[in-house]
């Protein structure tokens, strides 16, 4: 009862993919912002763009800049093609349902099969739906496609969570996503579980906008009507967002993280705007920017294309049967007693 309410609400996120080899004449995408031509923006009866339907976020662009594309914005369409050809020999045996967007690309890249095989175009099942472009990075800002520095403050944050599984006490110290709380906002890219991409939903009205993901059925309502944030003393998981029009592109800015959210090393500091244009029959451009002094030097911005699908959603009922949660902290009290001899 409770998703079928949810399930009423809206979605968002996104991907671009991108891959590369050599050197050539680019061909810019919709996902840099333009539109598409001979097409209108779809419109609602008060006269706002539609962004309503079920968006898929499958794109294999990494997030950020791989070295080998250091001062390169943008892929050739030659290297793009290359790249799909490698992703569709490696995972033509159906393990794509277990590599994310990104390892795709990577895999792409370096013409690797990332389980250690030899690459086999035996019992094909097909490449999933991942999508290579010609992005090199889906961060836009800073230039180099890359995170700024972390402050001394966002290092100890990451450090803490790159020390492993040791010493988890309970299901408190492990995080919301491994918990099945939430997915977290924002959510970058596919998610291995949910498959290597990942479905929204989005429905609005004139004064509120709900964004449904399949994964944890998370839902985010978005008040469109002006009211202001909540007071900065009351915490959220996801943040309080609040949403407003600028043009034909919507503005969604959300605050009051949670301390026990996690971004990349920011948590309850961190600021995010989110703005989702219409760029084409079946693409919104989504672009995000993350500002959080306490845990980066300065802003950073990554762009992604969502595509539309004709298709429903469904239930991800992570909380039953979460073994995982089992293993984790089977293994951590293993580590425990081999680190103090027990």
């Amino acid at each position: 009862m409770c998703q079928q309410v949810l399930a009423r609400a809206v979605v968002v996120l996104v991907v671009a993919s991108v891959g590369s080899l050599s050197v050539g004449t680019v061909t810019p995408v919709l996902a840099q912002g333009g539109e598409a031509v001979g097409w209108s923006v779809p419109r609602l009866a008060d006269g706002r763009p539609d962004l309503q339907g079920v968006w898929l976020s499958n794109t294999a662009t990494p997030l950020e800049r791989p070295p080998a594309f250091e001062g390169r914005e943008f892929l050739t369409d030659e290297e793009v093609a290359t790249l799909r050809s490698r992703a569709a020999r490696i995972f033509a045996n159906g393990r794509s349902a277990f590599t994310t967007p990104e390892g795709a690309f990577f895999a792409a890249l370096n013409d690797v099969d990332t389980y250690g095989g030899a690459s086999s175009t035996s019992n094909s099942l097909g490449m999933v739906d991942v999508e290579f472009t010609n992005q090199t990075s889906q961060i836009i800002d800073p230039p180099d496609g890359r995170i700024p520095a972390r402050t001394a403050a966002g290092q100890a944050r990451e450090a803490r969570v790159d020390a492993g599984w040791e010493f988890k006490t309970g299901p408190e110290d492990l995080n919301n996503f491994h918990r099945c709380v939430t997915t977290g906002v924002p959510r970058l890219g596919g998610n291995f579980g949910a498959g290597p991409y990942t479905f929204y939903q989005i429905i609005q009205t004139p004064d509120h906008l709900a964004f449904v993901s399949e994964a944890f059925h998370d839902a985010r309502l978005i008040a469109l009507d002006g009211q202001p944030h909540v007071p900065e003393a009351i915490r959220q998981w996801n943040g309080d967002p609040r949403g407003h029009w600028e043009g034909d592109t919507l503005v969604v800015e959300t605050r009051n993280f949670a301390q026990g959210s996690y971004f990349y090393g920011a948590a309850e500091g961190l600021q995010l705007v989110e703005r989702f244009t219409r760029s084409g029959p079946d693409t919104i451009t989504y672009r995000l920017t993350f500002t959080d002094p306490d845990t980066w030097q300065s802003p950073w911005t990554a762009e992604i294309p969502l595509k539309r699908r004709d298709e429903p959603i469904y239930e991800f009922a992570c909380h039953e049967g979460n073994l995982s949660m089992t293993g984790m902290l089977g293994t951590a009290r293993i580590a425990d007693g081999s680190a103090t001899g027990r």
